[in-house]
């Protein structure tokens, strides 16, 4: 499949081994898709709002992530170019965290959706400012930008890789954000009960698993 897609798609186009870019992805999505706190607020902002709403919220979110990821980059940057053994001990550090989070994401209870069916809209500026609080003072999202991204660096050509993997964490965000906004808008009258929420941390949690033992075994490019 990689020999497939490597012809359809010259190495020279990214700055990464098309194998590693292609791992990226989904694993990325299954953290993008992860139910917590900030994609509860996009299925409550969806219901309330519709997904319009719900987007616009999130804006304060992927604010929040940008300043993050500008952290990370800069601070990472140094130290995880500098030595191969530092890549290797962020590799399995990292993996070791998405089987650790895949196993406690499978096992959480759904949280519930509260909110009034005749409850008035709140400003999108507030929804926003809730949005960026909520995702700034988690700290899985710090885990997934200082554990997570680096694996997937190439050291020789850091600053290029770490923008096109930001690039393409931020777009699957808001694919995410807007999944659970619909869903949300969709059943807004069943958002009252946990129980139709368990399959997504189940499944999620599963991939997560999945990438984490994928990327354990992955090989890491040359220095």
């Amino acid at each position: 499949m990689f020999d497939t897609l490597s012809a359809l798609l010259p190495a020279s186009a990214l700055p990464m081994p098309l194998e590693t870019f292609l791992l990226f992805v989904p694993a990325c999505f299954a953290l993008n898709m992860a139910f917590g706190p900030n994609n509860l607020l996009a299925l409550t902002n969806g219901a309330r709002g519709g997904v319009g709403t719900a987007v616009a919220a999130s804006f304060g979110r992927l604010a929040a992530f940008t300043i993050m990821i500008f952290i990370t980059a800069v601070g990472l940057g140094a130290v995880l170019m500098a030595s191969e053994t530092v890549f290797s001990v962020v590799k399995f550090a990292g993996a070791a965290y998405l089987v650790w989070l895949g196993i406690k994401i499978c096992r959480a209870k759904a949280p519930v959706a509260t909110f009034s069916a005749g409850e008035a809209p709140r400003p999108i500026r507030s929804l926003q400012r809730q949005e960026f609080w909520v995702a700034a003072g988690n700290p899985k999202a710090v885990l997934i930008f200082t554990a997570f991204f680096p694996q997937f660096v190439n050291p020789n050509a850091y600053a290029a890789s770490f923008v096109l993997i930001s690039a393409v964490f931020m777009v699957l965000e808001i694919v995410g954000i807007a999944a659970y906004a619909a869903i949300g808008a969709r059943f807004s009258n069943m958002l009252a009960d946990a129980r139709p929420l368990k399959w997504f941390n189940r499944v999620s949690g599963g991939m997560m698993i999945g990438f984490g033992v994928l990327l354990a075994l992955a090989r890491r490019p040359a220095a």
